[in-house]
């Protein structure tokens, strides 16, 4: 799996290459409506069958791409270790074991080493944000009742 650190915002030109492609998927895309579907390589004229969920995921990624941001894939059941969890929620290793231990996020445990499903991470991160996001709309509510917020 690839740091987060090493990847990279698509160039200028991959990115004016996404936004025609993504185009052209995107109207392909509408019209199919089976399970597979078969795309040619006009390079080199092979015909593959390829699941039609991956194309709509071709489109995402292209639909990002367009817009400049940074893409990865990291298949769902993957399991990270503490110090990659810790990095994916911007905090610290031994934050994060105590965390763990507390039951915050959900762990295995392979040998002496802790591992994380890939899925829990986000999830925990999802929370936090929408936490975070409760928060501040709590002290922006205070703020407007004691008249320290201009409207």
């Amino acid at each position: 799996m690839e740091l987060i650190e090493n990847i990279k915002r698509p160039t200028k030109v991959e990115q004016k290459a996404a936004i025609k492609s993504y185009a052209a998927l995107a109207a392909a895309l509408t019209h199919i409506k089976e399970v597979e579907t078969e795309i040619e390589i006009e390079e080199t004229h092979d015909k593959i069958i390829i699941p039609s969920r991956a194309l709509m995921l071709l489109g995402d990624i292209l639909k990002a791409m367009s817009e400049g941001k940074p893409i990865s894939i990291v298949p769902i059941a993957t399991e990270v270790t503490t110090q990659k969890a810790a990095e994916i929620l911007g905090c610290s290793r031994p934050h994060l074991v105590k965390l763990l231990e507390e039951g915050e996020i959900d762990f295995v445990k392979v040998g002496k080493h802790r591992r994380i499903l890939f899925e829990d991470v986000i999830k925990y991160k999802q929370k936090m944000k929408e936490e975070q996001k409760k928060h501040i709309i709590e002290m922006m509510n205070q703020d407007e009742e004691l008249g320290l917020y201009d409207s």
